[in-house]
């Protein structure tokens, strides 16, 4: 069963593509230039959008987990362990992708987070303005 199957459905294929190869392409960027606050204001307003286009926190949370296995399995693939030496490298590179999407997860929840409050704070506004 896929674990994604809402984002597969509420989102189109080619933006799911798009936010893929994104993360990808830029990695380099993301992990050496970009600040935190840059981080969060892309991600939270992703998690704001995928909210909103009643995508499951779990799917969006798998799409992301599962995209880092890939970009793993890329780097063991490449060889890029492979001589002791590689390892200390390695391992600071691996600690600089756990923090990144981390940080994309934790900035995504805050921005469902947000959305669902806001669509709370209209639903309340609807109902108030109906019983008049």
């Amino acid at each position: 069963m896929n674990r994604c199957i809402e984002l597969l459905r509420r989102v189109p294929s080619d933006e799911l593509r798009g936010r893929t190869y994104e993360i990808y392409r830029n990695l380099n960027d993301w992990l050496r230039n970009k600040t935190e606050s840059e981080i969060e204001e892309r991600y939270l307003g992703l998690g704001m959008k995928r909210a909103k286009q009643g995508v499951p926190y779990a799917d969006f949370l798998s799409a992301i987990s599962t995209t880092k296995e890939h970009l793993w399995e890329f780097m063991q693939a490449e060889g890029l362990f492979v001589a002791p030496i590689d390892l200390c490298g390695g391992m600071d590179l691996l600690h600089s992708l756990d923090r990144f999407f981390d940080r994309i997860l934790y900035f995504a929840a805050v921005g469902y987070q947000s959305a669902q409050q806001v669509e709370s704070e209209q639903a309340t506004h609807r109902h108030a303005v109906a019983h008049r």
